[in-house]
């Protein structure tokens, strides 16, 4: 299928474009009153990540109601570890819960590697989100990264420190990487899947890099996150870090087209470590967007002058804040689809 707005993949391919693109990390329901009705419907966030139809609606309602130039399937991260046979739940305003945690050689040795087929509901919803968009703007899918996951799996719910974690790294780093393993080649499945489906680009969400030191970060994540992209070659990957400054140097060398920034990483710096040959997504600071109209446009255009005019995909530096006015967000949108360099 022909694209109508391409504008996206072009820029993560290094062509061409004649602005910048933009989307928002999280632009899939939070902020938005016509998701909170759809959810309200289901009983739950779990329960919309589950139904296709649901999940399918709310991808598609950014690009209706704020003009983004890409559509992120809707599902969470963590639908790997319950494919993997790790169940979790979604507690309303406490977050992710998982009865049983890992800690032990005999509870990895439980785990499946989980195929697609384990996660159908998403591969699903990227099928129908496809056909229903009709061509209209690309379809983001995504996975988080197998540091990310694991961090979950062992401490068993989100945390400031995921010290849990951290201390099962240092103590069990042999089980450490077994885990990691199997995450790895599920992720690599279940991405794969999402492509099959009709994906077009797919971005790997490592929310919990920054906790690492740099050198455990290149053995307990960097070189999964490398395994990932060397598995894709059918689609452009993106790979966004948070907090991961550090490594930006050796991001720009994974097989990957795009490396997103969080609003830490400076724009010039950060060209300059991973290299002229990546699209750089990001990385306007989501509290931007509680200001002002003024101090919006002012802040938005100056993340657009640093980064350039090529290579460029706009977005925040995290996921949007759920209490931002939509009015704010389209302004954003807006100003990056306005913006002439």
């Amino acid at each position: 299928m022909t694209l109508k707005n391409d504008l996206f993949l072009r820029a993560a391919r290094g062509e061409q474009v004649e602005r910048t693109p933009v989307w928002l990390m999280r632009q899939a329901g939070r902020i938005l009153p016509e998701y909170r009705e759809v959810r309200s419907r289901m009983g739950g966030f779990k329960e919309l990540v589950e139904n296709p139809e649901f999940a399918c609606e709310v991808t598609i309602q950014p690009v209706d109601l704020l003009g983004v130039d890409a559509a992120i399937i809707f599902s969470d991260i963590l639908v790997i570890p319950e494919a993997m046979g790790l169940p979790y739940q979604m507690v309303e305003k406490r977050g992710p819960w998982f009865d049983r945690t890992i800690s032990s050689a005999a509870d990895i040795d439980r785990l499946r590697v989980a195929e697609a087929s384990d996660v159908q509901y998403t591969v699903d919803a990227v099928a129908l989100t496809k056909k229903e968009l009709n061509g209209r703007v690309p379809l983001i899918g995504f996975a988080g990264a197998p540091w990310t996951i694991l961090s979950y799996m062992v401490e068993g719910s989100g945390s400031k420190t995921f010290s849990k974690a951290k201390k099962f790294l240092y103590t069990e780093p042999v089980l450490a990487h077994r885990l990691l393993e199997k995450i790895t080649l599920s992720t690599i499945n279940y991405l794969k899947g999402q492509i099959a489906a009709g994906a077009d680009v797919v971005q790997v969400f490592d929310s919990w890099a920054g906790i690492l030191s740099p050198e455990q970060y290149r053995e307990f994540s960097l070189r999964y996150i490398a395994r990932i992209c060397d598995a894709i070659s059918e689609v452009p990957v993106t790979v966004f870090a948070k907090g991961a400054f550090f490594a930006r140097e050796d991001m720009g060398k994974l097989n990957c087209r795009t490396i997103g920034l969080d609003w830490n990483m400076d724009p010039a710096e950060s060209r300059a470590l991973i290299g002229p040959h990546m699209a750089l997504q990001g990385n306007l600071d989501p509290c931007v967007l509680y200001a002002d109209d003024a101090t919006i446009v002012r802040h938005t255009e100056d993340m657009l002058r640093a980064f350039g005019p090529q290579r460029h995909i706009a977005n925040l530096g995290h996921g949007i804040y759920p209490d931002i006015d939509p009015d704010k967000v389209r302004l954003f949108v807006n100003t990056v689809k306005a913006f002439r360099h």
